[in-house]
């Protein structure tokens, strides 16, 4: 899979006249750090940007009015290779590391990243499996995946239980060679369309609040599963959002991810690899805001010059910028940390997460500032980045919870 999506990346940028955005630096330096990127980096990078470009953005208006889930560009993501990025290749993804997955995540989410998050759903659901599947589990729900354009959905948030996942009440219950489990979950995402759920259950009660819970595959076509009605949601509307119902939900023992009480290690694990990746997709929202704003203030005029020229417009693009840049850049020191597996990976990842989040936040209200009576108006674009943004300080870990992690981090750096 890894030379297939390479062969027809380089195709696809052989063949493509679309200029390359600009990023800090292409220069590589043998002696320090660079921002350039490979070859294959950059054809992995084109694949993305042209697909973006052809299937998502011409229609992203049109699914976030309907709120249809978006199976053709699920199936046309899958088809191209755009799906289940670092899935190793043994069990048919791409195999692809967290910065070259970050590339792509960056260019789908400047399109729209309600199908962003569409698409990295299965990245979060299955960033468990592969952390801590057995050669059975992997090859089973990580070849299901690489084999169809099917979905998995990461079921951890509960009514009471999101950021402080600790507190979950969902319940496993061993029964012989399975695991009886109870619970409801909240705000799943994917969870009216998966195929497999990752599920986070309390093994043990009285254990302490990192050892009490355990990580489970659960088919989504178990019996005593009820998924309810689709969330509305303020943005990324076509995201598939709901709350899941598990009454006494049998799950093989065998489907068990680790062992008793690692559910809380694995999923903390996981988001090593995914938060860098929610962090692009914001990164992608922020730079679309920015252009969409540059744009509107070259054509728009005020006083005979377009607004553009007026410093107070000018110095809102100009810190715009400065927002993209920087969180783009945090955003790939996090990805390349994980990659390296650097002991601060988490540290990175939180801070790449928050910057990149607040970052989106920040550049979709400054857009509709730009223009003016119009950014309100759902006719233009920048109205929905300004709905779609606001997640990003919320999912996997809210801008106060990344905060904590980054905040223990510097205790630690900075003890007495």
């Amino acid at each position: 899979m890894l030379r297939s999506i390479s062969r027809t990346s380089q195709r696809s940028l052989a063949r493509s006249t679309i200029p390359l955005r600009s990023f800090a630096t292409e220069a590589i330096d043998p002696q320090g750090p660079s921002f350039g990127l490979s070859e294959d980096q950059q054809a992995f990078q084109q694949l993305a940007r042209d697909f973006t470009a052809k299937e998502i953005t011409p229609v992203a208006a049109e699914y976030d009015r309907s709120m249809k889930f978006p199976w053709p560009i699920v199936k046309s993501a899958h088809a191209t290779g755009l799906m289940n990025l670092h899935i190793p290749e043994e069990y048919g993804g791409a195999g692809l590391s967290v910065f070259s997955s970050a590339l792509i995540s960056e260019e789908i989410g400047y399109g729209c990243t309600g199908v962003s998050t569409v698409l990295e759903a299965n990245g979060l659901a299955s960033a468990p499996v592969i952390v801590a599947g057995n050669e059975q589990q992997k090859k089973k729900y990580l070849g299901r995946l690489t084999e169809e354009p099917l979905i998995a959905a990461y079921c951890v948030t509960e009514p009471s239980a999101g950021s402080d996942v600790a507190a979950i009440a969902t319940k496993a219950v061993k029964e012989g060679d399975e695991y009886v489990l109870n619970g409801s979950k909240l705000w799943i995402t994917g969870g009216g369309v998966a195929d497999w759920f990752f599920v986070l259950a309390v093994t043990d009660a009285s254990a302490k609040p990192n050892k009490r819970l355990t990580g489970f595959i659960v088919d989504a076509k178990s019996s005593g599963i009820t998924v309810d009605s689709k969330l509305l949601n303020m943005g990324q509307r076509c995201s598939d959002t709901r709350p899941i119902t598990f009454e006494n939900v049998r799950v093989p023992a065998e489907n068990r991810l680790g062992g008793e009480g690692d559910g809380f290690k694995i999923a903390m694990q996981a988001f090593d690899i995914t938060r860098p990746l929610v962090g692009a997709g914001a990164v992608g929202l922020a730079q679309r805001a920015l252009a969409e704003a540059a744009r509107y203030a070259q054509e728009r005029k005020t006083f005979g010059v377009p607004i553009i020229q007026h410093q107070a417009v000018s110095t809102m693009l100009a810190e715009m910028a400065i927002g993209a840049e920087s969180a783009r850049a945090m955003v790939w020191r996090a990805a390349c940390a994980k990659d390296a597996n650097d002991p601060r990976r988490t540290y990175y990842a939180s801070i790449s997460k928050n910057l990149a989040g607040q970052t989106a936040v920040k550049n979709s209200s400054m857009a509709v500032q730009v223009y003016g009576g119009a950014g309100f108006n759902e006719e233009f674009p920048v109205a929905k980045l300004y709905r779609d943004a606001h997640i990003f300080t919320l999912y996997e870990g809210t801008h106060q919870i990344q905060n904590i992690v980054i905040g223990r981090q510097v205790a630690k750096d900075f003890a007495v």
